[in-house]
């Protein structure tokens, strides 16, 4: 599904790559009946918005609205896992879920980085994509709700996703379970996390071992969790 290649590159850091290619970018856009012309119309703002300002602004701008704080992380295990061990392991069943499907991962780049995870998804059957979307629509749409409360045109791109695997309704949800949230990228909040963060130094041995990896002929070992309850639950302070 080749909006998913583009909804991936326009979600990944400005680079001169893009930039160089907007015309082709546009053109898949255009082409793609797997969203609304009105979506279509949205995408191609957002693309000319992004790439329209010299690229050292738009990387700042990116780096500004995605690096700071974890409410956006762009990392779907952070709405999921937090920093607990659990991650790991869901990195791990990621991993084994690209090598059977022969996906190579050719930058420096975490599993669950959701351009890098769209890549992979562009390569499926149309409905496998579809089914995989579903089942992370509950962070979609929060990422979606958090973006449209900060009047980004980033909010665009998972409300395309969100159209793509028919899980839109989702987004009127989650704006309801956002309202009031405190933002965790202001300076306090930056500051408040710094200090609250703690430091270890030569765990003890006695220091569970990580988890067995599970069995890699599943199809699907990864689970998505509702972001209502985990981001209370395993962010604490970063509620998103």
């Amino acid at each position: 599904m080749q909006i998913l290649k583009v909804i991936a590159r326009l979600l990944d850091y400005p680079s001169a790559e893009a930039e160089r290619h907007q015309g082709e970018i546009a053109m898949a856009i255009s082409n793609a009946r797997e969203i609304s012309p009105d979506m279509r119309s949205q995408l191609l703002e957002l693309l000319e918005n992004i790439y329209r300002q010299e690229l050292l602004d738009a990387e700042e701008a990116y780096s500004g609205l995605f690096d700071q704080g974890r409410a956006l992380s762009l990392h779907l295990f952070e709405h999921v896992h937090g920093e607990s061990r659990d991650r790991g392991q869901a990195m791990v069943d990621l991993m084994q879920v690209y090598d059977s499907r022969g996906f190579a991962i050719d930058q420096k780049e975490l599993p669950d980085f959701i351009p890098l995870f769209l890549e992979y998804l562009s390569c499926l059957p149309d409905m496998d994509a579809r089914e995989w979307l579903a089942d992370m629509s509950p962070i979609l749409a929060r990422l979606g709700a958090r973006l449209d409360e900060r009047q980004s045109n980033y909010s665009q791109l998972f409300k395309a996703l969100l159209m793509i695997c028919g899980q839109s309704a989702l987004l009127e949800e989650e704006r309801g379970a956002i309202a009031g949230e405190e933002r965790d990228d202001t300076p306090e909040a930056l500051d408040r996390e710094w200090e609250e963060a703690a430091v270890t130094f030569n765990p003890p041995e006695s220091c569970d071992t990580a988890a067995p990896v599970t069995d890699p002929n599943r199809q699907q070992p990864i689970h998505w969790v509702d972001p209502v309850s985990t981001d209370n639950d395993q962010i604490g302070g970063h509620t998103q």
